[in-house]
């Protein structure tokens, strides 16, 4: 996507000016642009005209970016027995050994404390995965002790 506007730095940079000479190109009327809040603000259209030719992309208009979300969270559980936290941590191994499309990112790691009757599960991933995966310890210690 390219920038249809552009800051009286920006210009500059790009014309390999002084801020201070796009400015008062501006103030004098010679390149036309808006006030907004403190900083003028140059529209595509106008610094074309201004200089006579169209813009090339910059590097920054040219790259695509794509948005990452991860999730870091500690699950802990208190009283639970050794069969339930094997169970869970069994389950969780098994989640990352059969990974789904987007969970290249997932990372598990559990800890069970015996003599505490504590679990520590660290989930590391996506949202969507992060909430599977909570989902499936959910759906363990919910299940009554046998």
């Amino acid at each position: 996507m390219q920038q249809d506007m552009f800051t009286a730095d920006e210009v500059a940079e790009r014309l390999g000016l002084h801020v201070r000479t796009v400015r008062n190109y501006v103030r004098d009327g010679r390149l036309k642009a808006v006030r907004i809040g403190k900083q003028y603000r140059i529209a595509r259209a106008e610094l074309e005209a201004f200089t006579g030719q169209s813009l090339e992309p910059t590097v920054r208009d040219t790259v695509t970016r794509h948005r990452h979300v991860g999730v870091s969270s500690i699950v802990e559980i208190d009283a639970i027995n050794p069969a339930t936290a094997s169970r869970v941590s069994t389950l969780l191994t098994s989640a990352t050994a059969h990974r789904r499309d987007g969970d290249e990112q997932l990372h598990l790691e559990t800890i069970y404390d015996e003599q505490r009757g504590h679990l520590k599960i660290v989930v590391l991933g996506s949202l969507t995965t992060s909430a599977y995966i909570f989902g499936l310890i959910s759906a363990v210690i919910e299940e009554p002790d046998t």
